[in-house]
């Protein structure tokens, strides 16, 4: 049997992909500490890379509007736009902690002066119960053998918990100035693809026709253009959901007067930046705070929290990050219960832009294939009762 150049190259390709992936399962240890070596390397260009996606949301409405009609100042619309984005950036975190921080000292200073109140009711609580079961007194403790457990730690684990602390201490710190060193470059690099993403999609474009055929780098243009703007409409929708439930809860806790609202608002909105389930992680921490002060007034949190998720998940959710993405409300609370299991709080920002792109994809692939099918199966889905209509 005879084979063509292109079908034997394909034969090749993947008897070679085959063995690669046979090789590769049978060391997966050193597959995964080359993986583990190889993303310690790149990782501050991607924290980069991440970077400049997401401050190039908020950047590009300010260069369109900056200098629209000026020729003369064309020149300095990047990097004066770029200026203004941070400089906005930086005034919003710093007004969210002009009005959190003071709130949370005052807070942390009504919790400290409470614990002796706590403290005397604890007391209280264990002498009533003395009292009221004197046979709790007459049941006998081993003191000695206690005594002898303790200096037996004392003398032996604790030298071992010790060594152990400051070995710990001193990989944490590690860590922890890896992560600053990679945040620190990542934004450098960040700024640098801003002021030339430009020039950077040219090359890329030009490596993609160069290197591959020109069907496949339309393509690939294509769905990179769409992940783009889907992943852009999903931080703008996210961040704008997250301010409409801060100021829900703001006006709520106002009409119920309900202490710590700065602090509480401003804490459901960072939370609910995650997905669906960030506003119950503010919700416990708030509820937690008002319970120091009024557990009445805790209970009425809760109540309000449960009114107020309900509009927001049923309402606000959709409406304003799942059209904005265009996933359906259903795939939405799908892909993220998927993304949670897979990759925790990370997994579910990812998921709900990275499923649009993929549902997207499929639903162009579904109506181009059932345009070539019966006129009957057509009249099935495409009628004026079903009016679909296929993605360019």
């Amino acid at each position: 049997m005879n084979l063509d150049r292109k079908t034997t190259l394909k034969i090749i390709g993947i008897l070679s992909f085959c063995i690669i992936l046979y090789c590769a399962l049978q060391n997966m240890g050193a597959v995964k500490s080359g993986l583990g070596t190889a993303f310690s390397y790149v990782s501050p260009f991607l924290t980069g890379g991440a970077f400049a996606f997401v401050i190039n949301v908020p950047m590009r409405f300010v260069e369109r509007h900056l200098f629209a009609k000026s020729k003369k100042l064309q020149r300095l619309r990047r990097p004066l736009a770029l200026i203004l984005t941070l400089l906005i950036i930086a005034a919003v975190i710093t007004l969210v902690f002009i009005a959190v921080i003071p709130q949370l000292a005052e807070t942390i200073r009504d919790l400290a002066s409470s614990i002796p109140q706590y403290m005397d009711s604890a007391n209280g609580f264990i002498q009533k119960i003395f009292s009221d079961y004197p046979q709790i007194s007459e049941i006998q403790i081993d003191w000695s053998s206690i005594i002898s457990t303790v200096t037996n730690w004392l003398s032996n684990g604790l030298s071992s918990t010790i060594s152990s602390t400051i070995s710990s201490t001193i990989s944490i710190a590690g860590s922890a100035i890896n992560g600053v060193v990679s945040i620190v470059v990542g934004f450098v690099f960040a700024i640098y693809i801003l002021l030339m993403k430009e020039k950077l999609g040219r090359q890329v474009r030009m490596i993609l026709y160069s290197v591959f055929p020109e069907k496949f780098g339309d393509r690939f243009l294509y769905i990179t253009d769409m992940a783009s703007k889907t992943f852009s409409n999903f931080i703008s929708g996210q961040c704008l959901e997250a301010c409409i439930l801060g100021c829900l809860f703001a006006v709520a806790m106002l009409i119920l007067r309900m202490p710590y609202v700065a602090l509480i608002s401003v804490l459901i909105a960072f939370t609910a930046l995650i997905p669906v389930v960030g506003a119950f992680i503010g919700c416990a921490v708030g509820a937690f705070l008002i319970f120091m002060q009024s557990p009445i007034q805790a209970l009425w949190f809760i109540i309000m929290f449960l009114i107020i998720q309900q509009i927001e998940g049923n309402l606000i959710y959709p409406k304003v990050v799942g059209n904005s993405v265009g996933l359906p409300a259903i795939w939405v609370l799908a892909v993220i219960t998927v993304g949670g299991r897979l990759m925790g709080v990370i997994g579910m920002l990812i998921m709900i832009p990275l499923s649009s792109v993929i549902y997207a994809l499929v639903r162009e692939f579904v109506y181009k294939r059932l345009r070539t099918k019966s006129a009957r199966v057509q009249k099935m889905f495409f009628s004026r009762a079903n009016p679909h209509k296929t993605t360019k």
